[in-house]
């Protein structure tokens, strides 16, 4: 079946999207026909975005904000509003994944993943959700879907705030699903294992670099375009489903 604009009139936010899943997430949505609000800290590489999406054909704007940042996500907010019109799918990506034995007291690396991977989170629905509220009635349907990790299930040493960051994001998702079901917005939280992005890049501790980098090296990993598909498929489902979780693994890739 042809997948070309599936997603026509849609209106995506996508935070994160300077690179990575984000990036990759916006050029296919607007690839099969949604409007897209590009959201990240790095200008350039956001403008540089959406030179490409319009060249291709879409239609995308924008946005230099910091996800933890509450105010200037709900200046966004009503931006794409006004620009791009009411925001049916939010794409909930932002993070930043930081190792290092907890006797370190790398303390600082333990806020900002708290700040960036639980507040930058929620401060980003708390901005959109009122618009996949008043979407989901207009249309029928509406999508909230938030990046955690395999890492939220699983153990890794030296990963401890990471991973229950993404604990949060797992299980905020599922309670979020229960509160706006109800309203006709569908929640998911998808689950990757070790995707090719520059995440690897933010760890410090030698011995998690490491073993990334011969993991990265070695294995066939997933690659961004891969989440997005998943991203995609998600949001073209019938509105009466909803896939409250999806865990997507690198074949090798056994927990």
């Amino acid at each position: 079946m042809s997948t070309a604009n599936t997603l026509e009139g849609r209106v995506a936010v996508i935070t994160g999207a300077s690179s990575g899943l984000g990036e990759a997430t916006a050029e296919l949505l607007a690839e099969r026909g949604a409007k897209v609000a590009v959201l990240a800290r790095r200008a350039d590489r956001l403008d540089a975005l959406v030179e490409r999406i319009e060249k291709n054909g879409g239609t995308a704007i924008a946005i230099a904000a910091d996800v933890t940042d509450a105010a200037a996500l709900g200046a966004a907010a009503e931006r794409v509003a006004s620009e791009l019109g009411t925001a049916d799918l939010l794409f909930n990506n932002a993070g930043v994944m930081l190792a290092s034995p907890v006797t370190e007291l790398r303390t600082d690396q333990w806020q900002q993943q708290i700040d960036v991977n639980i507040s930058g989170l929620m401060n980003a629905v708390g901005a959109f959700t009122p618009q996949l509220v008043r979407a989901a009635a207009a249309k029928g349907v509406a999508d909230l879907v938030n990046t955690s990790s395999i890492a939220a299930q699983n153990i890794f040493p030296t990963f401890a705030v990471y991973t229950g960051s993404k604990a949060f994001v797992s299980h905020a998702s599922r309670n979020l699903r229960a509160e706006l079901g109800a309203q006709h917005v569908r929640v998911s939280v998808i689950e990757p294992g070790i995707v090719k992005t520059e995440l690897q890049g933010h760890v410090t501790d030698p011995a998690a670099t490491a073993w990334l980098d011969d993991v990265l090296a070695n294995q066939e990993v997933l690659e961004a375009r891969d989440i997005a598909e998943a991203v995609a498929f998600l949001a073209a489902q019938p509105r009466r489903v909803n896939f409250q979780q999806l865990t997507v693994m690198p074949t090798f890739q056994t927990n």
